[in-house]
């Protein structure tokens, strides 16, 4: 029977390698438009700003809704008004959908929804596994609240996955995507300390933890997406000069992060947490690319292999 899965956010990242991915598998995938955009009356509609799904007879009998929207939240520097825009577009957001969601005839029979591992917060070296205690800082108060946003879904009997994403890899955007051009043009370092752990994951597993809350029924609650096998900031800095062929001596210091990303810089840049994905290796889930230096070359590989041998050394920071 082929399933009828619709994603909000399918236009990021992470929802179009989803979407393909799920096409070719053989799902019948749609897309949730928001209102304010271009429509035509097949279209899944939804309102972000809490009105959540459009009631419409596209929406009923969906078998499975991924809920991947949310304000990129290294977009903008955090003023306080950008700090609400990625807790609206996250909290205010879930809750609006799970409320329409409750309202449909047939609501779909399973939700995924994203958060993230900022869940834990600044953790250091504490091993963090799904059942550790939220952390604390501005994105694990967002996180905490955006998974409460999505519980009440179970009222309407719908299975709810609650997916903790990790620093997803890939040269299509997101960390990797920025530290490209510096790596490659020799101007890459360490963070702050380089003590720091990245719990990391490549965009190729992202969409294969997702299919799997889509298709395991025994998958629910948190689920944290990441690879078994975290890295501090200064391993990840030696593998990513590796891979590129490139030197890693340029750091950024405390307070040049501070400096130029504000508070921002505390919870994506100086600070860490070690998770592990213990559900998933619980449940026998085998990722394809578990070490980073093998996730870091197959994720390159597939935008420009090589781009790698052929961009020159900046010798003017060099020097």
């Amino acid at each position: 029977m082929t399933l009828n899965v619709a994603i909000t956010g399918a236009s990021g990242m992470v929802g179009t390698a989803l979407s393909a991915q799920l096409t070719a598998q053989g799902y019948a995938v749609r897309p949730v438009r928001r209102t304010s955009g271009s429509s035509t009356t097949n279209d899944l509609l939804w309102d972000p700003a809490g009105e959540g799904l459009h009631s419409s007879p596209a929406a009923e009998g969906l078998d499975v809704l991924v809920h991947l929207a949310g304000e990129n939240i290294a977009a903008a520097r955090w003023s306080d008004q950008q700090k609400q825009k990625i807790r609206d577009s996250r909290v205010t957001a879930t809750e609006g959908l799970v409320r329409s969601l409750s309202r449909l005839e047939r609501p779909p029979k399973t939700l995924v929804c994203a958060s993230a591992i900022g869940f834990y917060g600044n953790r250091g070296n504490e091993e963090l596994t799904e059942s550790s205690s939220v952390g604390t800082g501005f994105l694990a108060d967002v996180c905490h609240d955006w998974e409460q946003a999505a519980g009440p879904a179970t009222d309407s009997d719908i299975r709810v996955v609650i997916v903790r994403i990790g620093v997803v890899l890939s040269p299509k955007g997101g960390a990797l995507g920025k530290m490209l051009l510096p790596f490659r043009l020799g101007a890459g370092g360490v963070m702050g300390s380089g003590q720091q752990f990245m719990s990391w994951i490549g965009l190729s597993d992202v969409v294969a933890v997702l299919e799997e809350a889509i298709a395991n029924p025994d998958l629910h609650g948190p689920v944290n997406t990441v690879s078994p096998q975290p890295v501090t900031n200064r391993e990840f800095t030696k593998t990513l000069g590796h891979v590129l062929k490139r030197p890693t001596i340029f750091p950024m210091p405390t307070f040049a992060a501070r400096l130029a990303f504000g508070e921002m810089a505390e919870e994506l840049l100086l600070g860490g947490a070690r998770v592990l994905p213990k559900k998933l290796t619980d449940t026998g889930f085998e990722f394809q690319f578990p070490d980073l230096e093998s996730c870091l070359r197959h994720e390159l590989a597939q935008i420009a292999p090589h781009r790698t041998e052929s961009v020159p050394v900046c010798r003017a920071r060099l020097a």
